[in-house]
């Protein structure tokens, strides 16, 4: 978000006072990243994988059918985001947890559907995430969450996490599946990998645009783990709760998680105001 000054204003003589400025926030359209993100943020993780294999398999669809189904609702919720002038927690959340069932599709899609082995499908989300952030970088200069204040963020923005999901997805299958370690292992394997990214954040002082990109794409494979344990039968290694309880369990504390910071508004960001001219 710009502002240009016509070309045509004159310069106020010496003498004179300066024009009054007025000041102009932008309002960033994305929470501040404290521990309520990180909480829902798993969560919705969570409810990615337990409701794509709820609509997929106990409720009869189909990859191509959930995907679709899927795809247009994220669609008609992102384009409600866009135009959304601040940040809307019920908006953003919604879209976060549509954009995590999508990126576990299009990952299940090619996997399931197309053959394509997991190593290749990691290295694409992997190179397609790095040509975001560096188109994004080289156009906006900062790769920040703290200042997702115009369309064209925004849009980087999603893309960005849509990649993160399809990679985290395709990344956590190949783990679990080369390494054989099971759901609940696999879960701490990956806890143990934020962990790490955290104390080298903090205690190494690691990039924080960097060290936060690294931390959302672990949180897809902790979130799906954990999914998968409380979800599958037990003799598949998982407690044998099932989909519809455990992706109905999810989203209750996801809602009740963001009415809460709706109502406190804990998780919105300080917008600075910007000083212009006045008109």
């Amino acid at each position: 978000m710009t502002y240009e000054t016509p070309g045509n204003t004159a310069l106020p003589a010496v003498d004179e006072p300066a024009p009054p400025q007025r000041a102009v926030s932008r309002l960033n359209k994305v929470p501040e990243v404290a521990v309520y993100f990180w909480i829902i943020k798993v969560l919705c993780t969570t409810v990615g994988e337990t409701a794509a294999d709820l609509l997929n398999s106990d409720a009869g669809l189909g990859l191509t059918g959930v995907s679709v189904l899927m795809s247009a609702l994220l669609a008609v919720v992102l384009v409600v985001q866009f135009r959304t002038r601040a940040y809307r927690p019920g908006i953003y959340w919604l879209a976060v947890a549509l954009i995590s069932v999508v990126g576990t599709l299009i990952s299940d899609n090619l996997t399931d559907n197309m053959g394509v082995p997991l190593e290749t499908s990691t290295i694409v989300f992997a190179l397609l995430l790095a040509i975001v952030f560096l188109v994004w970088y080289r156009r906006e200069r900062t790769l920040s969450i703290h200042h997702i204040d115009s369309t064209g963020r925004e849009s980087f923005y999603w893309l960005a996490v849509l990649f993160t999901f399809a990679l985290g997805t395709a990344a956590g299958d190949l783990v679990s599946e080369r390494m054989s370690l099971g759901y609940w292992l696999s879960a701490v394997l990956f806890a143990i990998g934020i962990a790490a990214v955290a104390l080298a954040r903090f205690a190494l002082d690691l990039n924080a645009v960097g060290s936060f990109w690294i931390a959302y794409i672990l949180t897809r494979p902790l979130g799906a783990s954990i999914g998968d344990y409380l979800s599958q039968p037990t003799a598949d290694g998982g407690l044998g709760i099932g989909t519809v309880v455990t992706s109905v369990l999810f989203l209750a504390v996801i809602l009740g998680l963001v009415v809460y910071l709706a109502v406190t508004r804990r998780d919105v960001t300080e917008h600075k105001p910007v000083n212009r001219p006045a008109a």
